[in-house]
């Protein structure tokens, strides 16, 4: 199955968590959409075969997870590895860190947006190549 069909068959699955989000991820969420945060632009439940990203930066190729109350450890440490050789960096926060302190989340996120070069062009760059 190729990257294009894959990805088809998880938007469902996305649409579904984008649907059905926990009140951590709401609330984070109400903080990164419309680049609130430092003018960076995030996505969220972003389909990337095989999985589903809480958050994403396209710019910056970093992927926000907010970890529920059940997690399981070393297959977060895989997924991690597997996204982390496509060129994505991933930074996990529990439930409690975002409802008890979301402004260290916030400053965690934006450090680390400012601390590597941009992985990947401008998502929508226009068709002329202006505003690259």
């Amino acid at each position: 199955m190729g990257q294009s069909e894959a990805k088809a068959k998880l938007k469902p699955r996305a649409r579904e968590l984008r649907n059905r989000s926990t009140e951590p991820e709401l609330r984070l969420w109400r903080l990164l959409r419309n680049s609130q945060l430092g003018g960076f632009k995030f996505r969220r439940q972003v389909a990337i075969p095989p999985f589903v990203a809480d958050f994403l930066c396209p710019a910056k190729g970093l992927i926000v997870e907010i970890d529920g109350w059940t997690h399981d450890a070393a297959r977060d440490r895989r997924r991690d590895s597997l996204l982390a050789a496509r060129g994505y960096k991933t930074i996990r926060f529990t439930n409690t860190d975002v409802m008890q302190n979301l402004e260290g989340v916030l400053v965690v996120i934006l450090g680390t947006l400012h601390s590597p070069p941009d992985s990947w062009p401008h998502p929508n760059p226009s068709p002329k190549g202006e505003g690259l």
